[in-house]
């Protein structure tokens, strides 16, 4: 039997720390999975597009929308313009098979079809105006109520950036 990869990532919100645990759909979508799974460890070293190390661990949520979802996973710039894949750049939009349909879902961001990278966002609520639009690959199986909702409820300012830094401090494999 095929088991799919669990992932945590250790979220600092203005200093106090909580962990979201996450199982990858990788039976479904392998290569969405992996990319996610690897940038979690950290394993693939520097990236081809941007000589910084392929990993979230130091990264941020920099884009959080109550009653809708929490992004993150933009390593290179921070500020939700840049991302890169372990694959060099983008990637291709792998499955549409899974659909937005309740909270905690994890899917990737992207800026329009095939521009897969590295940024992802956790949904708050259903969705389904992304299905067909952004993969989902995976879902919180620990810590929605005391890390993703304590995020969401975040302050943010008049674009959508919390005002608190809210950082992933560690990130892995289980």
């Amino acid at each position: 039997m095929h088991v799919n990869p669990r992932v945590f990532l250790d979220v600092d919100i203005d200093g106090k720390r909580g962990s979201i645990v996450i199982e990858l759909f990788a039976d479904e979508v392998p290569v969405t999975a992996e990319n996610f799974r690897a940038l979690c460890t950290g394993e693939r070293g520097v990236g081809q597009q941007s000589s910084m190390p392929l990993h979230y661990r130091g990264s941020i949520f920099h884009r959080i929308i109550k009653g809708f979802m929490i992004q993150g996973g933009d390593f290179t710039r921070r500020n939700g313009t840049g991302g890169e894949s372990i694959y060099g750049g983008m990637f291709n939009d792998e499955s549409f098979k899974r659909k937005h349909d309740t909270h905690g879902l994890l899917s990737m961001a992207n800026r329009g079809p095939n521009t897969n990278s590295s940024q992802f966002f956790i949904t708050t609520r259903p969705t389904p105006h992304l299905d067909n639009k952004h993969v989902v690959f995976g879902r919180v199986v620990r810590g929605y109520d005391e890390v993703v909702a304590v995020v969401e409820n975040t302050p943010v300012d008049a674009n959508d950036r919390p005002t608190a830094i809210v950082m992933i401090a560690n990130c892995g494999e289980l």
